[in-house]
């Protein structure tokens, strides 16, 4: 069974070392971390300062003591009913697993739960079908928008998902 903790410093030395190729670091980070590979000191500054942020949450899930998966939430404009997934990574011995399934559903259960978000979105790429047929699975649906990336002299395509709460469920 897993469970979510805060991110600390010390689980950048697990999840850079989940990126053993251009493709996962890029489909992962869209480059916003940086060029491949990624660094320790790279992780620890994306996140370093944010910790303490009211605007930003990194995660671990964890099992058995093993960090196996990472994530952010941010609040990505001026509207606090808004919350976006970032970052989403999942230990890819462990993939397939059903740990990224739990993970999302821990995340929007603080993302609706905890900080009363009333919409969560996300991006996915669209060369990244495992991870986008994971969102859809936790009830991600996309939006009809997407965004474009520079990855490696190319365009990539990212797909706008979000997560609307079923009001009747959460108790509101």
């Amino acid at each position: 069974m897993i469970r979510v903790r805060p991110y600390r410093k010390n689980d950048a030395s697990v999840i850079v070392n989940w990126c053993k190729d251009e493709d996962t670091f890029y489909k992962w980070s869209a480059g916003i971390l940086g060029e491949y590979p990624i660094t320790v000191a790279r992780m620890e500054n994306a996140t370093n300062g944010r910790i303490d942020n009211d605007h930003y949450f990194p995660f671990v899930a964890v099992d058995e003591g093993k960090v196996v998966g990472f994530f952010t939430l941010r609040i990505p404009n001026e509207n606090e009913n808004e919350m976006r997934f970032g970052f989403v990574i999942v230990d890819p011995l462990l993939r397939g697993r059903g740990y990224g399934k739990k993970m999302l559903q821990s995340g929007l259960k603080f993302a609706t739960e905890v900080y009363g978000a009333e919409k969560i979105s996300l991006g996915v790429f669209d060369n990244n079908p495992g991870a986008y047929y994971c969102y859809k699975s936790v009830g991600f649906v996309e939006t009809g928008e997407t965004e474009m990336y520079p990855v490696r002299n190319e365009e990539w395509n990212c797909i706008v998902m979000e997560f609307i709460p079923d009001k009747r469920q959460s108790g509101n």
